[in-house]
């Protein structure tokens, strides 16, 4: 039985949860996160931001839509600590927040191309 405070990763593998029990705050906090993979739109920008900074102009380009739309996805992005921005002068430029957005969009990819 798992009191919550490991998580199986593989094949009987356990993975000590940084020594915090995944209460229900935990699991709701998680599927908060997970939520926000489920949009097309927030999943273009993430993708696009892949290669690395890029701007609202840069990142509008890329996934053909509106500077205001993407904007408005990409604060919902920082909300949730998947991308950050970086200011220079008046331009800004976002990125990943970390390399685990990277590792979890590399991941769900491997998992759909699967056959």
């Amino acid at each position: 039985m798992n009191d919550g405070s490991y998580v199986h990763v593989s094949k009987g593998e356990k993975m000590k949860t940084a020594g915090v029990k995944f209460d229900d705050n935990k699991f709701n906090d998680l599927a908060e996160f997970y939520k926000i993979f489920g949009d097309p739109t927030r999943l273009k920008i993430l993708l696009s931001l892949k290669d690395g900074e890029a701007s609202v102009t840069d990142l509008s380009m890329k996934v053909n839509m509106n500077q205001s739309a993407v904007s408005h996805q990409l604060r919902i992005l920082k909300q949730a600590r998947l991308a950050r921005v970086r200011r220079d002068g008046k331009n800004a430029y976002y990125s990943f927040d970390d390399e685990h957005i990277d590792l979890i969009l590399k991941l769900g990819i491997e998992h759909i191309l699967e056959v």
